[in-house]
């Protein structure tokens, strides 16, 4: 089976903040056309922070990106504007969702539709997002203070189906919202995926979840990815079971056995 060519390419970034806090050291991923790739790890990992170096979102956090560079489809961007990048297919959905509170769930959806000046494709594409999301449809015209988190989550992305993007990179879908949301939130992502050929970045805790619904997967810690592979494979290796899925058969590891694990990754060996 031919590999699909990777449609976003990182290749050993660093990033700063104020100019003393080195956050990500050296970080390469790729995510491959038309699939679905994860960012594993926890808290503090660097997860979001390597979202925000792709988007260009930094800035505002009085972060860069000092080393390294970032490639949509062979051609840099890391210089780019966020709204460029939007302009070229790239949009990020914010961890905690920031929805606009005193706008209708409609009015929040058509402002992702900002770079946009064809009226009729705009039209055409909020009934595709009400399609994915037919509980938007529902309560479009209530504001989105007085809807759920999950019902936030699916107007969060909605929003950035409205720029008609090639790549979204999703931070934190699941943050906040009931197991069985978080499932249906998921499901629509893979539709996405499959039906228009939407490539997913997410970046995420629920190590299990994410693997379920990716084609590959990255697991970072404190700002370098310590392991990768097939989601598949990652879901079977016994590390990631132990470690991040909570599946390590009831006996506890001694600390030299975190040790030898440790030693494996791929950026100690």
């Amino acid at each position: 089976m031919t590999t699909p060519a990777p449609v976003l390419t990182v290749n050993g970034i660093e990033v700063i903040y104020n100019h003393v806090i080195l956050v990500l050291k050296g970080v390469s991923l790729q995510l491959a056309e038309g699939q679905i790739a994860a960012i594993l790890g926890g808290n503090g990992a660097g997860k979001t922070t390597t979202l925000r170096a792709i988007s260009n979102l930094l800035k505002g956090e009085r972060g860069e990106v000092t080393k390294g560079s970032i490639e949509l489809r062979g051609e840099r961007i890391e210089n780019l504007t966020p709204a460029d990048l939007v302009k070229r297919g790239v949009v990020q959905v914010m961890e905690g969702r920031h929805c606009f509170a005193h706008l209708t769930i409609e009015e929040n959806l058509l402002t992702g539709a900002y770079t946009r000046k064809d009226k009729g494709e705009i039209a055409a594409n909020l009934e595709k997002v009400y399609t994915y999301f037919p509980r938007l449809k529902t309560r479009r015209t209530s504001q989105a203070a007085y809807t759920s988190g999950g019902e936030q989550q699916m107007c969060a992305i909605g929003r950035a189906l409205m720029a008609n993007p090639s790549v979204v990179l999703l931070d934190e879908p699941s943050m906040g919202l009931a197991p069985q949301i978080v499932e249906e939130v998921f499901e629509i992502v893979k539709d996405l995926n499959q039906k228009e050929k939407v490539s997913f970045l997410i970046a995420e805790q629920n190590t299990n979840m994410a693997l379920r619904y990716a084609n590959y997967g990255y697991i970072m810690e404190s700002g370098r990815i310590v392991m990768d592979g097939a989601a598949e494979d990652l879901r079977n290796n016994e590390d990631v079971k132990e470690f991040y899925l909570g599946m390590g058969g009831g006996e506890r590891k001694s600390f030299r056995d975190v040790k030898s694990y440790k030693r494996r990754k791929r950026w100690l060996a």
